[in-house]
């Protein structure tokens, strides 16, 4: 399918690898124009370098910390003119109710809550004089069902859903679009932290951690970076711009409702 934003130009937060990467690479086949961010150097290069050279687009790599102050103002000056973006940023630690602290929860919000809308309100004023944005943003399948260890993210992620929710609303009527996507278990180094959790805890191999997860999916499998990329870039096609404000579940069937 022709998505009709070729020429189109996008930012994507951590995007060196995992979700943030298929997102990037969906969009670079789609003719996207990107800039890339992440705080890792070395795997921003290496994926700046391989998209650019895969899909003929331009690519501007910025390593920086897109949770902090100073990283959205590098990161923003370096994109200039952005009518795509994708907000994604590193999931907090799991841990107990009990462990967490003021602190951790403030760490938590800003990293993903605060910096998505920050991004938001540096950038939805240009979209909005053009007449045309899209604005995505991966969020957890724990907004639509908690998750027990992941209290810190439960919170942070439900805090942007409520801002996104109303937001959408009032800039739809200007050509920009602005929704959520919820992944479930997909098979990055984010999966591979919390099996390793488990495995940790449990007394087993990551591999069978890993397995006996897997179980629980009705697809049987994890997700991976490619398809959820695919997604992502449709939704930032000329054919979503009825789909507004929308929390949508990539999940493999995990979340257990009927809506």
């Amino acid at each position: 399918m022709e998505l009709g934003i070729r020429g189109k130009r996008a930012l994507v937060c951590a995007s060196s690898k995992g979700l943030g990467r298929g997102c990037a690479e969906n969009l670079a086949a789609a003719g996207v124009d990107l800039t890339l961010c992440a705080r890792g150097e070395e795997a921003l290069i290496e994926t700046a370098q391989y998209i650019q050279k895969t899909y003929g687009v331009s690519v501007t790599a910025i390593a920086a910390d897109i949770t902090s102050e100073d990283g959205r103002t590098k990161v923003l000056e370096a994109a200039g003119d952005v009518d795509i973006l994708v907000t994604n940023a590193g999931g907090p630690p799991p841990g107990l109710w009990s462990d967490w602290d003021r602190d951790d929860f403030i760490k938590a919000i800003d990293a993903n809550m605060l910096t998505p809308i920050a991004l938001m309100k540096a950038l939805l004023p240009s979209m909005m004089t053009k007449g045309w944005g899209r604005v995505v943003n991966i969020t957890s399948q724990s907004v639509k069902a908690p998750i027990a260890v992941l209290g810190l993210s439960n919170s942070a992620r439900a805090g942007l859903t409520g801002y996104v929710a109303g937001t959408a609303r009032q800039v739809a009527g200007h050509g920009v679009t602005i929704n959520n996507l919820l992944p479930g278990i997909h098979a990055t180094d984010r999966a591979i932290s919390l099996d390793g959790g488990v495995a940790q805890q449990r007394g087993i191999s990551v591999e069978q951690a890993a397995a006996e997860r897997a179980q629980t999916i009705p697809a049987g499998r994890y997700g991976t970076a490619q398809e959820f990329g695919a997604t992502c870039a449709f939704l930032c096609s000329q054919h979503a711009g009825f789909i507004i404000g929308q929390n949508i579940l990539l999940d493999g069937g995990a979340v257990n409702a009927s809506l």
